[in-house]
C-alpha cells in the first residue's frame, strides 16, 4: 500500500490504495512509518513528496479497522510515531493534496514541511461526527499551523475545506496544478541548507537557544559556499 521512488533530487513516497481513498490500516501505518525512518533513511534525497494514488490524497484511518480495534490507544500512538517520522525525516518533507484529506490524512499533512494543494483537493477533520478526533497528533499541530481559532472552528464542526480556504487559514501554502512543481523548486536548493532550514525553523527550544544554533548553522554554511557567494557577488 506505500511505494516508494526515487527520482533524481525527490523521493516520491504515494499512498497506494485507490479502492479506499488510500485509507490507513494499522500495518499501513507500519510502512508508513519505515518509509521515512526505516534503513532507506540515510540514501534519502533532500526533498521527499508524499501524495496519494488516484483521486484522493487520504480518507485517514480505515473506518472498519476503527471498528475493530481493541487498544485505541495504541492504535492513536501508532499514528502519533507516523506523524512525528514524517516531521523529523532527514529531507524536507512536501505534501501535495490532490483530491479528498479527511482526519488522519490531514494529520499527516501537518507533519509534512510544506502542504500545497491542487484545485481538486478539501481537507476536513470528520471525526466529531463519530465521536472522535484526530489523535495522530493533530490537536498539537493544528493550532500551530492554523491559530488556535481556525483550528477550532475547523476541528469542532467538522466542516470541508476546499483548496482556497485552506490556503486563506494557513492549512496550506500555495493552490498549484501539480505538487511535484513545488518538490523540485525546493530540491534545485542546496542540500545542506535546506537541511538546515528544517532544523532550525523545526526548532522547539527557547528563543535564545534557537537563535544561538541558528546563527552557528549560517556560518557552517557561509564557510562551506564561500567560494560560490564569492562568485556571485558581481551579478
Amino acid at each position: 500500500m506505500i511505494r516508494t521512488r526515487t527520482d533524481g533530487d525527490v523521493r516520491v513516497v504515494t499512498l497506494d490504495r485507490p479502492e479506499a481513498r488510500n485509507a490507513l490500516r494499522p500495518d499501513d501505518l507500519t510502512a508508513l512509518r519505515e518509509a521515512f525512518n526505516g534503513a532507506e533513511r540515510e540514501a534519502n534525497p533532500p526533498v521527499t513528496l508524499l501524495r496519494g494514488a488516484g483521486d484522493a490524497f487520504c480518507a485517514g484511518a480505515d473506518l472498519d479497522a476503527v471498528a475493530a480495534l481493541d487498544d485505541p490507544e495504541s492504535f492513536a500512538r501508532r499514528g502519533q510515531r507516523v506523524a512525528a517520522a514524517i516531521e523529523a525525516s532527514p529531507s524536507v518533507v512536501v505534501c501535495g493534496i490532490d483530491g479528498p484529506a479527511r482526519g488522519g490524512g490531514v494529520e499527516l499533512a501537518l507533519a509534512a514541511d510544506v502542504r500545497v494543494a491542487t484545485p481538486r483537493a478539501t481537507l476536513a477533520e470528520p471525526g466529531v461526527s463519530l465521536g472522535l478526533f484526530g489523535a495522530w497528533g493533530g490537536t498539537v499541530r493544528l493550532p500551530r499551523v492554523m491559530g488556535e481559532g481556525d483550528a477550532l472552528d475547523f476541528a469542532l464542526s467538522g466542516r470541508v475545506l476546499d483548496a482556497e480556504a485552506a490556503l486563506r487559514t494557513g492549512l496550506v501554502s500555495r493552490v498549484v496544478d501539480d505538487p511535484r512543481s513545488v518538490a523540485d523548486e525546493i530540491a534545485a536548493g542546496e542540500a545542506d541548507a535546506l537541511a538546515a532550514i528544517k532544523r532550525r525553523i523545526r526548532d522547539r527550544r527557547d528563543d535564545e537557544t534557537q537563535e544561538g544554533a541558528e546563527a552557528a548553522a549560517f556560518a557552517d554554511l557561509h564557510d562551506a559556499h564561500a567560494a560560490e557567494i564569492a562568485r556571485r557577488r558581481g551579478e
